[in-house]
């Protein structure tokens, strides 16, 4: 046990306990490993830290660990050169064996590095183009790493982001960040491997769990092997989402036993990288959607599945060797025993260059009604280079630009309060193998099936 106030932290809230922090974790990591104590009681401010080897943070109940608003000691990319996209807080580099366990807090203070508070969102504080708001953790080419029991609340920019680690458990953790903050995402594992997440409550205004591949970190390969159950997500964007960055693959995932709720966006697959996205299983979802301010992307799809190019003028997403980008493909899809409660209906769309294909939706049932006062029948594709919102009438399921997908089972109920827009249950533009095996509608305005 290494209790980092016998280092010297002052646990008031106002000293700065870096130094006093770091030390302990470097006793630690020499003894040959051990616990890095944070007495309950205690309020640790402090600025950024790195992990070692064999550590392990021990946040006891009713201790916080708090991120200085001192933005001038955020020195260190999240990013390497990209310094548009966030700094380190605690972090950790090639650091095996590793956790963070307990039942107290880490606070990242995000509402104090934002500029001014709008009904829907806060806006950027930028300089130069550059942003350095400090991610809560990241790890970078970690291997068996467990982040049990604690909560990581109100950040800056990202909450927990592994970078091409292995062996990751995440399980019992909560995520609660302003749902007004702007990329305050919950979990993104990023060229990950062997990653279970279990058993979390989220709530982010930015996506609650996002599987990527960044190009800044494309030398660690493709995030694979990955399951997450027993969640429960509020999103003020996308609750589960597949990319948009993603220049490595994203493969071999399940996603089960989940609950989503009053989300702009329920479960998204967004590419716009040569990566494949590839064998995603969605089973046992229960989902709640509603539309929101533009700010958010999303126009409350339970399901949307997009493979389109990027805008022309996204440099810092292009091929660095300068060849042309080019979009992967989406394959081999399937979403069972879902229930979704929505303003909208499933969204699909791909271009010439990717057409998502070999999708299925088993026992999909979806209940479409206008719930709030913001402005419905669009679909929403951003980032992308052609028409980004899409006004299109309401479907139960709009498929466009893929290839053999199939329906079984699938319901779609339309509510009491129906405008205009709303339109069919099945749309289709250039499909190719469509398979509707039970598509049974309902509309409980006009009383018929």
């Amino acid at each position: 046990m290494f209790d980092v106030r016998n280092y010297g932290a002052k646990g008031d809230g106002r000293t700065n306990d870096a130094a006093a922090i770091q030390a302990a974790i470097d006793d630690c990591h020499e003894a040959g490993g051990g616990n890095v104590v944070f007495p309950g009681g205690f309020v640790f401010l402090t600025g950024p830290f790195k992990f070692k080897s064999f550590v392990k943070l021990v946040v006891e109940a009713n201790a916080v660990i708090l991120a200085s608003t001192d933005i001038t000691l955020y020195t260190e990319s999240a990013f390497k050169e990209n310094r548009s996209e966030g700094s380190m807080w605690i972090s950790g580099f090639e650091a095996h064996r590793i956790g963070i366990s307990g039942e107290g807090v880490i606070d990242g203070q995000g509402t104090e590095f934002m500029l001014n508070e709008e009904k829907t969102h806060f806006n950027y504080k930028m300089e130069d183009g550059v942003d350095m708001r400090p991610h809560l953790l990241t790890l970078i080419g970690c291997h068996n790493v467990t982040i049990r029991g604690v909560t990581f609340r109100n950040a800056a920019y990202w909450s927990i982001h592994p970078v091409g680690c292995e062996d990751v458990l995440i399980t019992g953790v909560r995520v609660i960040n302003s749902l007004k903050v702007r990329n305050c995402d919950g979990i993104d594992p990023d060229h990950c491997r062997n990653v279970r997440i279990s058993d979390c409550y989220i709530e982010s205004a930015d996506d609650c769990i996002c599987p990527k591949t960044r190009r800044e970190y494309d030398e660690y390969g493709p995030t694979e092997n990955m399951t997450v159950t027993g969640c429960t997500l509020v999103s003020t964007s996308c609750a589960i989402k597949l990319g948009s960055e993603n220049v490595s693959g994203i493969r071999n995932i399940v996603f089960s036993s989940i609950i989503i709720n009053a989300s702009n966006r329920a479960l998204g697959i967004q590419n716009r990288d040569e990566g494949a996205i590839e064998n995603i299983r969605f089973t046992n979802i229960v989902i709640e959607s509603r539309l929101f301010a533009d700010v958010w992307w999303g126009k409350a799809e339970p399901i949307s599945i997009t493979a389109l190019r990027r805008p022309r003028d996204a440099f810092e997403r292009t091929p660095r060797d300068g060849s042309k980008p080019t979009v992967g493909p989406v394959r081999n899809v399937g979403f069972t025993d879902v229930t979704a409660s929505s303003e909208n209906g499933v969204y699909i769309c791909g271009c010439d260059e990717s057409r998502p294909s070999d999708l299925y939706f088993d026992n999909v049932t979806l209940r479409i009604n206008k719930m709030t006062a913001y402005e419905g029948g669009q679909y929403d594709r951003r980032p992308c280079d052609v028409n980004e919102i899409v006004r299109e009438p309401t479907s139960g399921f709009s498929i466009q630009e893929a290839d053999d997908v199939r329906l079984r089972d699938c319901r779609v109920v339309w509510g009491d309060c129906q405008p205009d827009y709303f339109g069919e249950a099945l749309f289709k533009r250039n499909v190719n193998g469509l398979q509707v095996n039970g598509l049974c509608e309902r509309n409980n305005a006009r009383n018929g099936t």
